[in-house]
């Protein structure tokens, strides 16, 4: 579903291997070329522990405030989409990657279909992507 309403989307990202200041930034550029959506607020970078396994590296996390009229799936097609193309492999649940794109929410819907949650159902366990969030709440307009 394309060409709608805008919507106010916020996306996290995260990245633990290679150079992942430069991950970050790539893939916020990409994000701003997915049809109809454009960037409009980026959060502080913060660096976190990994979550699940403790050998993996430490995180760099962010989050963008979007404003997009593709609909959730397409989104996500969107995002997931740009990790392939910047290299991404899904082996593992929380395992190591060089760029992760998460929907975290979307707008006031909630969404859950197969492989599509919204409000993303880790976003209550993550300190980070709350105060991401509230870093950027006030760009919503």
């Amino acid at each position: 579903m394309s060409g709608g309403v805008a919507e106010w989307a916020f996306v996290a990202l995260g990245s633990n291997l290679g150079d992942r200041d430069r991950s970050l930034r790539e893939a916020i550029i990409e994000i701003g070329r997915l049809p109809e959506t454009r960037v409009v607020a980026a959060s502080d970078v913060e660096e976190t522990e990994p979550i699940g396994t403790a050998s993996h590296g430490r995180y760099l996390n962010q989050m963008v405030l979007v404003r997009t009229s593709l609909g959730p799936r397409g989104l996500l097609e969107g995002l997931l989409g740009i990790e392939r193309r910047m290299g991404r492999i899904r082996n593992e649940r929380w395992g190591d990657r060089n760029i992760d794109l998460d929907i975290v929410r979307y707008g006031s819907i909630a969404v859950n279909e197969p492989g599509l949650t919204i409000p993303h159902p880790e976003l209550p366990n993550r300190d980070f992507w709350q105060r991401e969030l509230a870093e950027l709440e006030p760009h919503v307009a």
